[in-house]
């Protein structure tokens, strides 16, 4: 069994302790390796290194962190495929998935490489002509940075890149589910030359490890991507030192089809919001609305496209879709499933799945699913489902699906298919959504702002939007 170690101060270290956990396959229930079940301490000691490299880093010109922040794309695509490998054997998703998110990660390392170059100050006209008035901008500091398991390489990238390009220097914690594609990704950065204390990863208890990086006031921001009730907790626990935060949390996203949208696109849009990842992303759409005058033939077209997809072990060759994370994922959708069945919903294809391992808590698969007779008390209506289920509701009028839709404290994404330009420019601005994709049902990339309205979340990643929230403005008053 092979056994990893955690990167602290540019050395790769076990956890004080002498703990580790396993790291195993959710399709197989194999375990990969054992991972430093870093506690407290650790914690502290990435922190102490990372606040003593600050002093330094945030004093490098942007072209040197431009320079290694290439170097570190660079190396990211060279091992396109290593990391997808070892992605798919500790996430689940089908290799060809992994490899694209492993581009999609690295995409985010080279946008803020060149970003790093473009942060820039101003001038302000003063009220007094012996005055001169300077904007500039500045590194907040130690940024603490916990990433989800949906999105192992991703949700790394898109946090490390704008806060390496601005000057911070960072604590990383990866979720336990998904650590090893973030060790390689350090392994990676460890081999693009970063100074040592600039970048750590902790891998471990996240109550310990979470308290450290809340409790000491040397680290200035916290950047989350997960649920929103750890995100509420963690807002409560930044009030104590007035840390600033960038919080990315749950969705409950609709996707609306009206009678004039290509209802070929829709569908494809449809598959590309839902089934990635097996359902389980934020921004995964989780409610449909079709016009009442195409819901049947939007039925036909979706039941064709769905009853090709392939459910396996994302290592074999033509799956589609992998294994939900663990037991209690797979729960919660058959939770889901039941409560409608049982509320009056009819299951118009799959509705179940299966435990294809030996393993008590891996091998659940969830075939896709699509549910009709839809009233909005059902759970699934109102909870994240995350998983690959489609309930389908019809509708009437726009008023009737802009408020059926808003009808959440969820504001992550929304999306809308239609072909008339007025129509679509009116939904999308009626939606209380940070993202919508107006026919398009991929409208993550890096050079956009990402977040959400409501309880989704607060700030945004990505675009030159993700720099700010790692930057201070300071103005300074001259008198001559």
């Amino acid at each position: 069994m092979k056994e990893y170690k955690m990167f602290i101060d540019g050395k790769w270290v076990a956890a004080s302790n002498g703990s580790v956990f396993l790291v195993t396959n959710p399709a197989t229930g194999e375990v990969l390796g054992s991972v430093p079940n870093g506690c407290n301490s650790d914690a502290k000691n990435s922190i102490e290194a990372a606040d003593k490299a600050f002093k330094l880093w945030s004093k490098t010109t942007a072209n040197v962190r431009s320079e290694l922040l290439k170097k570190w794309f660079e190396l990211i695509v060279s091992h396109k495929k290593e990391i997808a490998k070892i992605m798919t054997s500790e996430q689940g998703k089908p290799l060809q998935e992994a490899e694209a998110e492993v581009m999609y990660a690295a995409s985010f390392v080279e946008w803020y490489a060149e970003e790093a170059k473009r942060v820039y100050g101003e001038t302000i006209p003063a009220w007094k002509t012996d005055k001169r008035i300077l904007v500039t901008k500045q590194p907040v500091g130690v940024v603490g940075a916990i990433t989800p398991w949906n999105f192992p390489a991703a949700m790394i990238t898109r946090k490390l890149a704008p806060a390496l390009a601005s000057g911070c220097t960072v604590v990383a914690k990866p979720a336990p589910q998904t650590p090893l594609t973030a060790i390689k990704l350090f392994e990676l950065l460890e081999k693009a030359g970063f100074p040592n204390g600039v970048a750590n990863l902790v891998t471990g208890n996240a109550e310990e490890i979470g308290a450290a990086l809340m409790d000491d006031k040397r680290v200035r921001k916290i950047t989350f991507t997960g649920s929103t009730d750890v995100g509420k907790k963690l807002m409560a626990q930044a009030s104590n030192s007035v840390k600033r935060l960038s919080l990315e949390l749950g969705g409950h996203a609709p996707f609306i089809v009206f009678d004039d949208a290509d209802l070929d696109k829709a569908v494809e849009g449809a598959l590309a919001s839902k089934f990635r990842n097996c359902g389980q992303t934020c921004i995964a759409s989780n409610r449909f609305y079709v016009h009442e005058k195409i819901f049947d033939t939007f039925i036909v077209k979706l039941k064709s496209m769905l009853t090709g997809l392939k459910v396996g072990n994302g290592t074999e060759e033509g799956i589609d879709l992998g294994p939900v994370i663990d037991k209690k994922s797979y729960e919660k959708i058959s939770r889901h499933i039941e409560d409608a069945v049982a509320r009056g919903g009819e299951v118009l294809l799959g509705g179940s799945g299966f435990h294809g391992s030996e393993v008590e808590d891996a091998g659940y698969f969830f075939y896709p699913t699509i549910l009709s007779n839809l009233t909005e008390d059902m759970l699934i209506m109102n909870e994240e489902t995350f998983g690959p289920i489609i309930p389908v509701i019809p509708f009437k009028t726009e008023e009737e699906v802009v408020k059926s839709a808003n009808n959440t404290n969820y504001g992550l994404a929304a999306y809308v298919y239609t072909n008339s330009l007025s129509r679509g420019i009116k939904i999308s601005e009626a939606l209380e959504y940070g993202i919508v994709g107006l026919n398009d049902g991929a409208p993550s990339t890096a050079q956009t702002p990402f977040g959400g309205f409501k309880e989704s979340g607060i700030g945004r990643e990505g675009g030159h939007y993700g720099m700010e929230a790692f930057l201070e403005i300071k103005y300074v008053s001259i008198g001559l």
